[in-house]
């Protein structure tokens, strides 16, 4: 039934485009088919508005929807309008004017449908990206073309809608239990040359799945590239502000990458373990990166000071007060991460543990992993997120690995949603919460 009554919408475009242009026709009357075009016209404004009937009452969902079943009505409209102009032709003796008036019409209806769809999903859909929506808008008009385009559009915005509406109907279930109120606050710590910014979040949309079941969510705001004692001096004196602040007397600390290193000589060797619940690590190079020594290594003193340079200046206008790339690339080498793994020792009364993710290949993640990945496992022979491998990963009580059964593989980027997409068999949002209902399990 669905199928058929986007065929009869389609049919319908199409009907709206030929009563225009019978007005030009002798053979039928004038003013029965200017009633026809301008009862069609109103009719055609009220399926732009509201394409389709919805029981969903989350309006982002509803728009994407809508902006969906619009694009697969224009694409009946045009699989139908080739069989549709041959029998009409038969019928309507139209003259070239009228051919030319359908023709601009066809322009037009085409235009209103793709532009209002694109305009919804440019606003709402998350998994769209830049380029499929400048390719939807420069080759809508273009024969078969257009199909295949629109096609792929819908299939993108349907696997969106899908997924967030089971992401909310799961939401909804487990509303009251609250899954992810842990006994003390959230503290996301992020990752080297990155800052935690108010509109354009390091951790993407996890944050806000974190919150809306309950989570109590503060960051780390520490530079984007220091040493990592300077870092974790910054931590710290983060850690007490929270604590002091809201007398909530510890926090749990997720942390990502060059963070979790942070996180670690804070709490072991500046006193924050005594306000530190737990430490959970995700893709942090404990062990070093062995692409880091390589990078040091190669370059000559000129061309490292020179990036360092242009590094720490644009980082000062962003609101670092002394950004240090050098300290922060060397720190993350494998001689300095044997140190601090040697200086450091894990606290006791402090639950440590740890996430990391692989690639499969360098085709399984977008770029610029996709790009480093090779370079990684050129001087490392495990398995690597693109940045990190593996074994440099693993640390604490516990270690989880994820690697989907699929061929697009979890990338150092992916974990922290930097490029908000949704990746089948694997919704970075359930991780975490899953990683933080378990802080909760344990009375953390």
């Amino acid at each position: 039934m669905k199928y058929f009554i986007r065929a009869a919408k389609g049919v319908f475009i199409l009907v709206l485009c030929m009563s225009f242009a019978a007005v030009t026709s002798d053979s039928v009357n004038k003013l029965w088919s200017v009633m026809a075009a301008a009862v069609f016209t109103l009719m055609f404004i009220r399926m732009v508005c509201k394409p389709a009937k919805i029981k969903n009452d989350n309006v982002r969902l509803r728009t994407i929807y809508f902006a969906r079943e619009l694009l697969i009505v224009y694409g009946w409209s045009i699989v139908l309008g080739f069989p549709f102009m041959l029998v009409s032709a038969g019928v309507l003796d139209i003259p070239f004017a009228g051919k030319l008036i359908y023709s601009v019409l066809r322009l037009l209806t085409g235009a209103v449908i793709v532009i209002t769809s694109v305009i919804r999903l440019v606003l709402t859909s998350a998994r769209l990206g830049v380029v499929a929506r400048v390719v939807l808008l420069l080759t809508w008009w273009i024969p078969i073309v257009n199909i295949f385009v629109i096609a792929k559009a819908c299939d993108t915005a349907g696997k969106e809608y899908e997924l967030e509406t089971q992401r909310n109907e799961l939401f909804e279930m487990r509303k009251e239990s609250e899954i992810c109120k842990t006994k003390y606050p959230i503290l996301m710590v992020h990752g080297v040359f990155f800052r935690d910014m108010k509109y354009i979040n390091y951790w993407g949309r996890i944050p806000r799945e974190l919150i809306r079941n309950g989570a109590e969510i503060y960051y780390g705001n520490q530079q984007s590239a220091a040493g990592v004692e300077d870092s974790a001096r910054e931590l710290a004196d983060r850690i007490k502000q929270i604590v002091d602040t809201t007398g909530c007397e510890k926090v749990n600390i997720i942390a990502h990458s060059k963070g979790g290193l942070d996180a670690r000589y804070a709490v072991s060797m500046l006193g924050a373990d005594k306000y530190t619940a737990s430490l959970t690590t995700i893709c942090t190079p404990h062990r070093g990166c062995a692409f880091a020594d390589h990078l040091l290594k190669r370059s000559s003193y000129a061309l490292k000071y020179y990036i360092a340079q242009k590094y720490n200046d644009t980082l000062m206008r962003f609101g670092d007060i002394n950004p240090d790339f050098l300290s922060a690339v060397s720190d993350l080498t494998e001689e300095s991460c044997r140190l601090l793994n040697t200086t450091a020792p894990d606290r006791e009364g402090v639950l440590y543990q740890s996430v990391g993710s692989r690639m499969w290949n360098s085709g399984s993640a977008g770029f610029p992993l996709n790009i480093t990945y090779k370079l990684v496992a050129k001087f490392s022979p495990l398995d690597n997120d693109g940045l990190v491998d593996v074994d440099s990963m693993r640390w604490g009580e516990s270690f989880k690995l994820i690697e989907p059964k699929t061929g697009r593989g979890i990338s150092h980027g992916d974990m922290i949603d930097l490029f908000r997409e949704d990746i089948p068999q694997f919704d970075v949002r359930e991780e975490y919460v899953q990683i933080v209902s378990g802080l909760k399990a344990r009375g953390l």
